[in-house]
């Protein structure tokens, strides 16, 4: 994982599908999802909230909790959308890397979303690699987390 994956709004872009289906190549396979390197490898401070804060839109602070408004009622918002729909917050991402640094929290996403497969990276969108778990994938286009995959990570999680 690379610092310049970490959005400003806690965000680990590395573990967005557009950004593991470009990772992955997946149009080359015969999929059509959109591809994204990142909202800081494109120019964008943080996709979710730049349009509703000029802290973020003007590039003028690194993470969200720099703001004396941390965490803000759309981050708020997000982050609980993250947590029930995709397992992960991007509050608690903030306070981490608050707490411990931004190495610390690479190096515990890295072991956190690692597939125990083959290595690759879990996607937080589906709960799937996107290298092993193709087959799923295109089996069902629109897939997201089954009851089992998020049993599996809130375990690790533990």
């Amino acid at each position: 994982m690379e610092a310049e994956l970490i959005a400003p709004c806690g965000m680990n872009c590395g573990l967005c599908i557009s950004y593991l289906a470009k990772k992955n190549d997946l149009n080359q396979k015969g999929f059509k999802k959109k591809y994204c390197p990142g909202c800081l490898p494109r120019g964008k401070h943080c996709t979710f909230l730049k349009g509703h804060c000029g802290l973020l839109g003007d590039g003028l602070v690194r993470f969200c909790f720099e703001c004396e408004q941390f965490p803000c009622r759309r981050l708020k918002d997000l982050d609980k959308r993250y947590r029930t729909r995709y397992h992960m917050s991007m509050i608690e991402n903030l306070e981490f890397i608050k707490a411990h640094g931004l190495k610390t929290f690479l190096e515990k996403e890295t072991a956190l979303w690692r597939c125990p497969r083959c290595g690759g990276t879990i996607c937080c969108h589906t709960g799937l690699c996107l290298h092993c778990d193709e087959d799923v994938l295109r089996k069902k286009r629109t897939y997201c987390w089954d009851e089992e995959a998020a049993s599996a990570h809130a375990e690790e999680k533990s």
